[in-house]
Order: structure tokens, then C-alpha cells, then sequence
């Protein structure tokens, strides 16, 4: 930050402390870490992708089914469940030539159960 800018700052707004500011700066995360907290959001960013989340989360599901409960076709389903694998956010297991997709990990569903819950909340 230029000096000028500090001075501007600092008679609209006082500032922090420096040393709570250094501190912060200090753990910042790294870009890919954020580029990829971003990634994520941007997935849940899609009401076709955030219905196939809340479907999975209620049951592992074959394509199929995601067809049947979204009444969308097999290829744009396909095209959206590929995107949210690529994310680590679903994942398939494999039964003959059946495909099973659920949630990845715990982490995505309290992600998008607290979303949720923050959207319902009045």
C-alpha cells in the first residue's frame, strides 16, 4: 500500500493495529488454495449442479435416477456430474456397467447442509 493510500486510510478509517495486520498477512492462504475454495463455490454456483448435490445427498444414485428426479437428459447430467468429480465433490463406484455416484467426503456435505441451512434461515 503507498503511503498516500495509508494516510487516506488512516484518517477515514483509523486502521489496525499493524501487528494484527502483519499477523493476518502472515497466514494468508496461497492462491491455489484460494483459486480452489473458488472452484468450489463456483460449482455450488449452478441450481442444476446444487440439485444433483442435494439429490446425492440424500442417496447414492445412478445417472438414471438423476435423469428421472432432475427430468433432464442423460447427457447434461453426464456433462455435470463429470464437472463435479473433476472437483472432487462426487465420486462413482462402478457395478457392471451400472454407474453409482455420492458425495465425495464428509466435508462437502456439512458445506452444503450449512449453506443450506444459512439460505433457509430467516
Amino acid at each position: 500500500m503507498t503511503k498516500e493510500l495509508e494516510e487516506i486510510c488512516a484518517d477515514q478509517c483509523g486502521g489496525t493495529v499493524k501487528e494484527v495486520i502483519a499477523g493476518i498477512k502472515k497466514t494468508m492462504i496461497d492462491e491455489e488454495t484460494a483459486a480452489g475454495i473458488a472452484d468450489i463455490f463456483k460449482a455450488l454456483g449452478d441450481p442444476t449442479r446444487v440439485k444433483i448435490i442435494y439429490a446425492l445427498l440424500q442417496k447414492e444414485l445412478c445417472v438414471h435416477d438423476i435423469t428421472v428426479i432432475l427430468d433432464m437428459g442423460q447427457s447434461a447430467i453426464s456433462h455435470q456430474l463429470r464437472y463435479l468429480r473433476n472437483l472432487r465433490i462426487v465420486k462413482r463406484r462402478k457395478e457392471g456397467k451400472t454407474v453409482f455416484y455420492s458425495l465425495d467426503d464428509l466435508h462437502i456435505e456439512l458445506i452444503f447442509k450449512e449453506t443450506l441451512q444459512h439460505v433457509k434461515h430467516q
